[in-house]
Parts: structure tokens; C-alpha cells; sequence
């Protein structure tokens, strides 16, 4: 393993696989990637000049089936990362019990500064240069970091052009138009919210007394914060790229999201129509943000966060990862001793990943659902596994981390020894 990110996602698999008798097999299969590709892109921009974009594709194994996972546009993409993003996506998916194994990609680029013409020729560029690595049975794309619908709709379009016919299923979270699901733009902050709110009564906490900080506000932070809001959790705290702010009595996020659709400026506001007035706060930074004295924390803005360099200075009393990654395993360690417990990314991000794969299903059967059977499917699933690593963690007497990990790791494990494994070439089955 190379990298230092990929070396922390693989410690705490080591962790897991403390607490399971795996085949040697399974354990040999995860130590890398499947596959990888690495292209550049060549882009015209509006000024005439010609730029070189950089761009990846991980599937990092496909046991359980076609690779999956998100396309992200970030200046600070690299190899490693997607490697990282797509060992964590194997576990996520594996841990929803959906047929898929873990993929990523992404472009390192800074998307504010192209314009949109721009953008459909980078991402267009994209799939010209992966499209004989992916595919609606090989590997299936999706939304990610600063990367949407429109962007989606522009990749299957391109895929579809190359293949010289419609292939809906190569991408999802695409427009609705374009065979996308309903509910899928929600999906993650809509998951994390079933997991939130069903986790936090076996703590005691209840909304009306339950302070919450969400670093991130952007689709999933921001979705996120007004469910919470909408039932009666007090948000005191939320921040974007440029800061956060924080009303100790609770921010009306309603208001909060609406002047942010509006100047795309976060500031702490009430407003009654198209009338906004600003209300006593704090500007924050992020680090900051993290180190509040609340209830709740969650970080879902990027990977990293948390670290054994300010893990120590932590106050909440209950963490939900939406972000990938956002706590190093050093971090890990360290919130364990102050009593924190951490319910991970590849729980409580799943929404996402989870009706992506309703809407390939849709797009391979040709039926689509309505809004309210994607939410009602989504929230069966996501209670049902919630509730499963909450009783491995408690019969274990293991972090949630670890216990997602056991449950995903013994699916995949049942996928690899179902090919067969060293037992059986040997004949002692």
C-alpha cells in the first residue's frame, strides 16, 4: 500500500479483521486495487488556449459486482486519494448489501475557475479518455465533490455517443430527464438523517435539547442541517469552504440556506420572504468549528479533519462522519479514549451510494419509482443496517468503525470464498 491516506483507511481494516476468522484469500484480495487509470485530458478553453487536466479511475474491487462510485473535481485530486476513496466505497457498498464493489475517480482541477462550457468540454474529455474502463456491468459513475447532476447528464451522453447507444446505466445521479431517480440529490443527507435520528435516543438525547455543528454546508451538509432543523434539533453551527458561523441559542438554517442560495454568503439570519435580517452570531473558522462544545458533530465537508493534532480538543459527545474519511485513525484512537463514539462515513454517507443503485436499477428495468417509494426504500435500508453494526458493536464491545467494517468485511468475505479459496483446493471441504 502506497500512500499515506490509503495506509490510514487500511489500518482501521486491519482493526476489523482482528474480530474475524477470514480466509487468507480475502485478505490477499484487499491488500490492492483491481484496477487503475490515470489520463490527461486536453481541454480548450474559451481564451483559445489548450490546458492538460489530469484525471483517475479506481475500482478497487468487484467481488460483489460492478465497480461504484463518485466523480470528484477538486485542485487537490490525486492518485492516491481516489485509491483511498475507492478502497472506502468496496466497504460502503458492501455494508448496504448492494451488489456492487468500490470504484472513484476524479479530475484535479479547480471547477470555480472553467467556465461551464469548460466544464462539459472536461468532462466530456473525461470519459473519451476511461470510457473503455467503465460500463453499466463494469463500473458505474456518480456525483461527488463539486461535481452534479448537469455534469453527470454530460458523462452519460459522451459514454453513450462512444457506444453508439443509449446507456443509461453507466452513470447515475444524472437529471431526472435523463432516467435519474427521484430522490437521489437528497439521498446522502436524507441517510445520514434516518441514522442520526435513530442513534441519538439510545444516547438520551432528544431535539428539542440536542445542540448540533455540521462542517459543510454545501448538498449533503446543508439538506442535512434543515432536516435536523425541521425536527427540532438546534443547529448552533455551520460553515463552508470560507468559515462558519455560530449562534449559541440555535440558527434558523431555512433562513441560513436561503441567503447562502441567494449571495452564496453564509451568514446567521432570519428571514420572513425575500426579507433577510442578520441575528447575533460568531464567525468561526472550520478548526474551530470542530472544537465546539456540543452534542452533535458533524463533519461533512472533506477528509481529514479530525486529526491526532486537534482530536484532543474535540468536545462533542457523539460524531457522524458524512464526509469521506474526515478522522485519521490516529484521531480514531484518540476520541475512543475521551469516550466519543464515531458512527462512520461508510454508514452514514451510504444514502448516496444506495439510491445510486436504485436508479441503475430503475434505468436497467425501465420502471421508475416515486419520491416517497425511494425514500421509504431507502429508509428500510438504512435503519436495517444501522441497527446490524449497532449489535455487533455491542456484542464485540468494539468502536462503530470497526463493527461497519466486520459487517461489511464478512459479505465480501463470503463473496470471495464462494469462488473458492485455499480450504478448498486443498480438500479439507
Amino acid at each position: 500500500m502506497s500512500g499515506s491516506q490509503l495506509s490510514d483507511a487500511q489500518i482501521q481494516l486491519q482493526r476489523a479483521m482482528a474480530h474475524l476468522d477470514l480466509p487468507t484469500d480475502t485478505r490477499e484480495r484487499l491488500k490492492y486495487p483491481k484496477a487503475a487509470i490515470r489520463v490527461a485530458i486536453p481541454v480548450r478553453m474559451d481564451d483559445g488556449s489548450l490546458q492538460i487536466f489530469q484525471g483517475y479511475r479506481v475500482r478497487y474491487e468487484d467481488t460483489r459486482g460492478p465497480g461504484k462510485g463518485g466523480v470528484r473535481y477538486h485542485p487537490h485530486v490525486t492518485a492516491d486519494e481516489v485509491e483511498s476513496l475507492a478502497f472506502w466505497m468496496t466497504f460502503k457498498c458492501a455494508v448496504m448489501d448492494l451488489p456492487f464493489g468500490g470504484a472513484k475517480g476524479g479530475i484535479t482541477v479547480n471547477p470555480k475557475a472553467l467556465s461551464v462550457m469548460e466544464l462539459e468540454r472536461l468532462s466530456r474529455g473525461y470519459i473519451d479518455g476511461i470510457a473503455d474502463f467503465i460500463g453499466p456491468d463494469m463500473d458505474i459513475l456518480a456525483p461527488d465533490v463539486y461535481t452534479n447532476a448537469m455534469i453527470m447528464g454530460w458523462m452519460m451522453d459522451q459514454y453513450s455517443l462512444i457506444q453508439r447507444r443509449i446507456s443509461r446505466g453507466v452513470v447515475t445521479g444524472k437529471p431526472i430527464a435523463m432516467g435519474g431517480s427521484l430522490g437521489r440529490n437528497s439521498a446522502t443527507a436524507k441517510g445520514a438523517y434516518t441514522v442520526i435520528n435513530n442513534v441519538l435516543p439510545r444516547y438520551g438525547y432528544q431535539p428539542p435539547n440536542t445542540t448540533v455543528a455540521i462542517q459543510g454546508f454545501g448538498n449533503a451538509g446543508g439538506i442535512l442541517a434543515e432536516l435536523l432543523f425541521r425536527s427540532g434539533y438546534r443547529v448552533v453551527a455551520v460553515s463552508d469552504s470560507q468559515g462558519g458561523i455560530y449562534a449559541p441559542e440555535g440558527l434558523d438554517i431555512p433562513s441560513v440556506k436561503q441567503y447562502k442560495e441567494t449571495t452564496r454568503g453564509l451568514e446567521a439570519v432570519y428571514c420572513a420572504g425575500s426579507v433577510c435580517q442578520r441575528v447575533d452570531y460568531q464567525r468561526i473558522t472550520n478548526a474551530e468549528l470542530l472544537q465546539l462544545p456540543v452534542d452533535v458533530l458533524v463533519p461533512a465537508a472533506l477528509e481529514k479533519q479530525i486529526t491526532q493534532d486537534n482530536a484532543a480538543q474535540v468536545q462533542a459527545k457523539v460524531i457522524f462522519e458524512v464526509a469521506n474519511g474526515p478522522i485519521t485513525a490516529a484521531a480514531d484512537a484518540i476520541l475512543a479514549q475521551k469516550g466519543i463514539p464515531v458512527f462512520p462515513d461508510i454508514l452514514v454517507n451510504a444514502g448516496g451510494v444506495t439510491v445510486s443503485y436504485f436508479e441503475w436499477v430503475q434505468n436497467r428495468s425501465g420502471w421508475y419509482w416515486s419520491a416517497a417509494e425511494v425514500d421509504q426504500k431507502l429508509q428500510e435500508r438504512m435503519l436495517r443496517e444501522t441497527n446490524e453494526i449497532w449489535h455487533i458493536a455491542q456484542a464485540k464491545t468494539i468502536p462503530f468503525r470497526t463493527a461497519a467494517y466486520v459487517h461489511a468485511l464478512g459479505r465480501i468475505s463470503d463473496a470471495i470464498k464462494a469462488r473458492g479459496t485455499r480450504d478448498d483446493y486443498q480438500g479439507q471441504h
